[in-house]
């Protein structure tokens, strides 16, 4: 087993075809396919179920894809830290932002990134926060934004800032950002909210239980676009940080207040593993993030946010 071969076996499982891999390999397809064969011949099993459709990977190819990217992706942090070492920074950093962030974030992150250090590539990751805890743990993700996760020995934190939480209705509700709604009015209403275990589902619940109310929700979904649409919609009012719903309410889609009685915060950090050292370009990457949360903060463009760094 080598490299090349689980280049190819990468490529082909993304591409779906060995004609199409060939071509992003820069070799002939006989080439490609014997890359494959010799690695089936290693791992003693089919890694792919061929047919006129295409290659589709086989239960021990997904598996050893996973291993293979996460090798492929160690090799080139290898070599972007050697390169930075020499003084060149490059590499590819693969950074993990939260739906709720991602809009406001990626674009000026990308800008930042490439205007700073046009040698270091990145791949932006928009996941809620359990997934990108797994997949940072797991070697898939360099660094990522969470929302104040539990203390753990595998990842290292640095608290970012803190944003309160506002009630979400549609545009017809006429919500006023200037006279808050109370848990326990919010509480005769139908709501739309994330499932359970979702952080966010569990600041709300904590906050129903200090309100001594139990919220009505008619339907639970962890799509955040799906959310917004089924408040749009009519379905249910929902609680969500302003800044997720601040292109929807100036469109006039949405329309939103403060929570009170209580107040929800949640605590935004961003972590890394802990056991990996970041390298060079991560760690460019990783204050390019920071920069740009701490920008959007001081600007306004955060609405009910403090930084906290």
């Amino acid at each position: 087993m080598d490299m090349k071969q689980l280049r190819a076996l990468v490529t082909v499982a993304d591409t779906g075809n060995v004609t199409r891999a060939s071509a992003i390999l820069h070799l002939v397809q006989p080439a490609v396919t014997r890359q494959l064969k010799l690695l089936e011949e290693d791992v003693g099993t089919p890694l792919f179920q061929r047919s006129r459709q295409g290659m589709a990977l086989t239960d021990a190819g997904r598996a050893l894809v996973e291993h293979a990217r996460r090798i492929l992706d160690e090799v080139a942090r290898a070599r972007a830290e050697i390169r930075a070492s020499t003084g060149e920074l490059s590499g590819l950093v693969t950074i993990g932002l939260l739906p709720s962030t991602a809009a406001l974030l990626s674009s000026e992150l990308v800008a930042c990134v490439a205007k700073e250090h046009p040698g270091v590539r990145l791949r932006l990751t928009v996941a809620y926060a359990g997934h990108l805890q797994r997949w940072m743990e797991a070697g898939e993700i360099d660094a990522t934004l969470l929302y104040d996760p539990k203390p753990s020995p595998g990842i290292q934190v640095k608290p970012l800032l803190s944003e309160t939480l506002c009630v979400v209705g549609p545009a017809s509700a006429g919500l006023n950002p200037r006279k808050p709604m109370a848990m326990k009015k919010l509480a005769s209403r139908k709501v739309v909210l994330p499932s359970a275990p979702h952080g966010l589902r569990t600041l709300i619940e904590e906050a129903a239980v200090q309100a001594g109310v139990q919220l009505d929700v008619v339907l639970e979904t962890n799509d955040l676009g799906v959310q917004k649409q089924l408040v749009t919609d009519g379905v249910g009012y929902t609680i969500l940080p302003a800044t997720a719903v601040a292109a929807d309410v100036a469109s006039g889609l949405l329309s939103t207040t403060p929570l009170k009685n209580p107040t929800v915060d949640r605590k935004i950090v961003l972590a890394a593993p802990a056991a990996r050292p970041p390298t060079a370009a991560t760690r460019v990457v990783m204050d390019a993030l920071m920069g740009c949360m701490q920008q959007a903060v001081r600007a306004g463009q955060w609405a009910g946010a403090k930084w906290l760094a």
